[in-house]
C-alpha cells in the first residue's frame, strides 16, 4: 500500500466497487485524534450514500491497525474527551454502513480499536496480530453499544474475557472466540482480503445489502417479520434474481444491476 503524509484517515474509491479507508498515523500506531473521529464519520456517511461502492475495506498504515483513541485528549476541554460519546457515535456510523465491511488488520489492535474492528462484518488479520482491551486496567467503563456488540457477536463469556481480564490475546485465541475470521502471514494478507472482497462483489447487491441488514437486526434482537418479508419479496421480484437464474442456466457470470 502506498504511504502518504501522516494525518486524518483517507478514503479511496476503486473502479470495481471497492472503497478503502486507511488510518494514517503510523508513527503513533494509528491512534485516533478528535479530528480523525470526525473524518471517519464523514467517510462512513460518504460511502453509505454512494451507490457505486459495494464493499468497504478499513485498514491501517504501518505496523499496527489502531491503538484506539488518543487518551491525551480525554481531559482537554475542547477535545473529544469532553464529548464522551464521540468515539461511540463514530463506531456506530461504521456499523450502520449498509454495504458489507471488511477490516484488514495489518497489525496490533488496542483499546477502542477492538470495537472499531468488531463493527465490521468481516475481520482478516496477520497471524502475528495482538489485541488488548485495557479499559479495566485504566478505570474506564466501556460504552454501552460496544459491550452490546461484543456480547451479540462473540457471546457473553468471550466478551468477559475481552473486557474484564485486560490481557493480550493472540490470533489463535481470537480465531477460537470468533473475533477473527482468518489469520494469515503478512505477505498473504492482501490476497486474503482481495479474495473476500471478490466473493462479496460477486453477490447480487439487493440481496447482499438486504440480508446484511436483516442479519444485523436479528443479532440486535430487532427481528421484525414484516421487514424481512418485504426484503424477501423485493429480491423475489428483482431483475437481479432473473439475471442470476439466467446466468446459472447459461453457466456464465451474472451481471447484476442492483434492481
Amino acid at each position: 500500500m502506498a504511504e502518504s503524509p501522516a494525518g486524518p484517515p483517507r478514503l479511496e474509491r476503486g473502479d470495481d466497487g471497492r472503497a478503502t479507508i486507511t488510518l494514517n498515523r503510523p508513527q503513533h500506531l494509528n491512534r485516533l485524534h478528535r479530528e480523525d473521529l470526525a473524518a471517519l464519520q464523514q467517510h462512513f456517511a460518504d460511502v453509505a450514500a454512494d451507490p457505486s461502492v459495494r464493499v468497504l475495506v478499513l485498514t491501517g498504515q504501518g505496523r499496527a491497525f489502531c491503538a484506539g483513541f488518543n487518551l491525551d485528549e480525554l481531559n482537554q476541554a475542547d477535545a473529544a474527551g469532553s464529548d464522551p460519546q464521540a468515539f461511540e457515535r463514530m463506531v456506530e456510523a461504521l456499523a450502520a454502513v449498509p454495504q458489507p465491511t471488511v477490516v484488514r488488520l495489518n497489525g496490533g489492535v488496542y483499546g477502542g480499536a477492538t470495537d472499531l474492528a468488531l463493527a465490521c462484518d468481516f475481520r482478516l488479520g496477520v497471524e502475528t496480530l495482538e489485541l488488548r482491551m485495557p479499559a479495566v486496567r485504566l478505570g474506564l467503563h466501556y460504552y454501552p453499544s460496544g459491550l452490546q456488540r461484543a456480547v451479540a457477536k462473540l457471546g457473553l463469556q468471550a466478551a468477559k474475557r475481552l473486557f474484564l481480564l485486560g490481557q493480550p490475546m493472540d490470533a489463535a485465541a481470537l480465531l477460537q472466540m470468533g473475533w477473527l475470521d482468518g489469520a494469515v502471514a503478512a505477505d498473504a494478507l492482501d490476497t486474503a482480503v482481495d479474495g473476500l472482497v471478490a466473493a462479496l462483489l460477486a453477490g447480487a447487491p439487493l440481496a447482499l445489502l438486504g440480508m446484511k441488514r436483516s442479519l444485523d437486526e436479528i443479532a440486535r434482537g430487532e427481528f421484525d417479520l414484516a421487514r424481512l418479508r418485504a426484503r424477501e419479496a423485493a429480491c423475489a421480484a428483482s431483475a437481479d434474481l432473473r439475471e442470476g437464474m439466467a446466468a446459472m442456466a447459461a453457466r456464465r457470470p451474472p451481471r447484476f444491476s442492483g434492481r
